[in-house]
């Protein structure tokens, strides 16, 4: 069993985002999960989950319970006694004293003979108390964090209202796409998802309708990826053959009485939807609104919605869609 320690508001949607690393995921309590299985090298990839590690086991949420519970447990390492620290968190807790709780598991594990390093320790105990509840755990993972180097301000070519590129990878996430997926992003505009996606590992393409975004799309991919391809087209008529991709995400134009090019907003969004239901067989849209319906209509079964609060004016939507045939359990063994 694996422990997750979140990262945001939104567990529900930290676990969701997991679930492209992980199998059996659940909230345990708040800033916390569990798993039952873990891709270690994908899980590095993952925005809203910080650090992973093998459970020792949960106890009552006070230092002692944690202490009385690593006494007694089984720590394993085939016999050997590695250096070892301890790093305590108390995620939306204010009443546990994490230095305290360092000091006093850091004893428990010097009295079991290990030796205590906080500069390079070998393997590090993390205590996490949230919910009433003390969970300790191996870490064996930290996610790269990363994402402020590519903020839409610090890219080669930017345009306001650009996705960040926490929420944007884990939109990658949310559609499973994996190293050598491929994947297409149908409005990439400056080229954000697109850019996660190739981060991962990916195979990305991305289309706009507008020549100023393929070529500053074409411009951040090279910069952030390495390679970049990116054409100009119509995403209600994509020029790709049914299949075509493992993954499609898009981020739609937002406002209701928006029009862009020759189509209306709803003319485009329920196009690209039902173009992306032709090349590929999972989807994640984000839009200003619900549209499920419309995903619905297009052949879509809609998996599972969430409302991301931009600000007061806007509330980002992000549905994970899934084709009939794609099977809504499929996650890490």
């Amino acid at each position: 069993m694996y422990l997750l320690e979140f990262a945001g508001e939104d567990d529900a949607f930290a676990a969701a985002e997991a679930r492209a690393a992980a199998g059996g995921v659940t909230v345990e309590a708040p800033g916390v999960g569990t798993a039952r299985a873990l891709d270690a090298e994908r899980a590095r990839a993952l925005a809203y989950t910080r650090h992973a590690g093998e459970l020792v086991g949960h106890a009552e949420g006070d230092v002692d319970a944690a202490a009385t519970l690593l006494d007694a447990a089984t720590l394993g390492f085939g016999g050997s006694k590695p250096s070892v620290a301890v790093r305590a968190r108390a995620p939306r807790e204010s009443r546990v004293d994490t230095q305290r709780a360092e000091r006093e598991l850091g004893s428990v594990l010097a009295a079991r003979g290990f030796d205590i390093e906080l500069d390079a320790p070998e393997e590090t105990l993390r205590a996490v108390f949230s919910g009433g509840r003390c969970f300790l755990a191996w870490e064996r993972l930290s996610t790269v964090r990363d994402f402020s180097a590519r903020q839409p301000t610090e890219r080669p070519f930017f345009q306001p209202g650009g996705m960040d590129p926490l929420l944007a990878r884990a939109v990658v996430n949310l559609a499973r796409v994996d190293p050598g997926d491929r994947f297409l992003d149908p409005m990439c505009g400056t080229g954000g998802v697109p850019i996660e996606a190739g981060l991962v590992g990916a195979d990305v393409v991305g289309t706009d309708a507008q020549a100023k975004m393929v070529r500053g799309a074409r411009e951040n991919l090279r910069e952030y990826v390495g390679s970049a391809a990116v054409a100009r087209a119509d995403a209600t008529r994509l020029p790709f053959p049914k299949e075509a991709f493992d993954a499609v995400a898009f981020d739609a134009p937002y406002g209701r009485q928006s029009k862009i090019e020759t189509h209306t907003l709803e003319a485009l969004v329920e196009g690209a939807l039902a173009e992306a239901n032709r090349v590929a067989t999972r989807c994640v849209l984000v839009a200003d609104r619900d549209w499920r319906e419309e995903a619905e209509a297009a052949g879509w079964e809609p998996e599972a919605r969430f409302e991301r609060r931009v600000h007061r004016s806007l509330t980002r939507y992000v549905l994970v869609l899934a084709s009939p045939e794609e099977s809504s359990d499929a996650e890490i063994a």
